[in-house]
């Protein structure tokens, strides 16, 4: 028995599960290790430093693995923008099957993606959001809720209320994002009428995740208090790991008329990207979903693909069933 969705057809893929696009962390060992194991990994395009080298980075993952991967692209307002439009054209160059949107409105690189063929997945974190991209044509919704690790936008809804009114709103198939590691959260999402999960915490939680064993212990270690909320004065909230550094920034957050200025030292990006390389967990910021209260162990992409959909067509099949009389 396997979960067959919408999600497994459009994308081709054996079991509902989407690994999340992170940065410095969606490199091609995780990205091939998850679509082995029958799910859909995502390379993150903004990881590599120029459109050339994700050039490398795909090639070196279809070097990996024969089944469907995809490519993240975020797309944020920027003084000095990385070529977004030099990363698109590399993704459509190299006929990556998926390709997962994320940040500002992506309508001309969707069109750009589907006039190649490509499948497309725009990240939301607002009902009007996914209303606006269905419009665009996209295959796939990834609806995230506060949860999620990353930027949950400024409404502050929790996953249950969005993908029930996602269930209410949407036409286009959608995934659910944010909070989810086992195979109960995936049975969840479908009765909230999602077509399968996208996980990033968890996967960052793998033996083939590039990032320090420490980091990973981190994870294991911590429960569902372990994460802080970034940039509120600012409106641009962020979740990530409830470390030192995040707590420094969150006590100068507290000062009446804060500015960046005051905190950006804190959270440089160069920072976060040393801290996964070399596990020090309080060298820098890094992102973490509430998800980290979940995790307790530390298994391969196969072993852990494998228990979620195990336990998901468990929980639907032998305990939710025998509810129906």
């Amino acid at each position: 028995m396997v979960i067959a969705t919408r999600l497994t057809q459009i994308l081709g893929i054996k079991h509902p599960i989407v690994q999340g696009g992170m940065t410095h962390v969606g490199r091609a060992e995780l990205a091939s290790a998850v679509s082995n194991a029958g799910a859909l990994g995502i390379i993150t395009a903004l990881t590599q430093p120029t459109p050339e080298e994700l050039r490398k980075e795909i090639r070196r993952c279809r070097e990996m693995t024969e089944k469907p991967f995809g490519v993240n692209l975020t797309i944020l307002p920027a003084i000095n923008p990385p070529p977004y439009m030099e990363y698109a054209k590399v993704i459509v160059e190299e006929r990556v099957p998926v390709v997962e949107t994320a940040g500002n409105n992506p309508r001309e690189y969707v069109r750009m993606f589907k006039g190649a063929g490509l499948k497309t997945i725009h990240k939301c974190v607002a009902i009007r959001h996914a209303i606006s991209a269905q419009k665009m044509g996209v295959d796939v919704l990834s609806i995230d809720g506060l949860e999620c690790a990353g930027h949950p936008g400024e409404d502050d809804i929790s996953g249950l209320i969005l993908l029930s009114k996602a269930a209410q709103k949407l036409d286009t198939a959608y995934i659910a994002s944010g909070g989810f590691a086992d195979g109960r959260g995936l049975a969840a999402a479908l009765a909230l009428g999602a077509q399968g999960i996208n996980m990033g915490t968890r996967f960052m939680c793998t033996e083939e995740a590039p990032i320090h064993r420490n980091i990973k212990e981190a994870i294991v270690e911590a429960d569902e208090r372990s994460t802080a909320l970034l940039y509120r004065p600012f409106r641009n909230t962020a979740r990530v790991f409830k470390n030192e550094v995040a707590l420094e920034v969150n006590r100068r957050e507290a000062n009446p008329g804060v500015k960046f200025e005051d905190i950006k030292e804190l959270v440089a990006g160069v920072r976060g990207r040393e801290a996964l390389d070399n596990g020090d967990k309080d060298h820098g910021i890094w992102s973490a979903g509430q998800a980290v209260g979940l995790i307790n162990d530390i298994p391969t992409c196969e072993e852990l693909v494998s228990r979620i959909a195990g336990d998901a067509e468990t929980i639907i099949r032998d305990k939710l069933a025998k509810f129906v009389h």
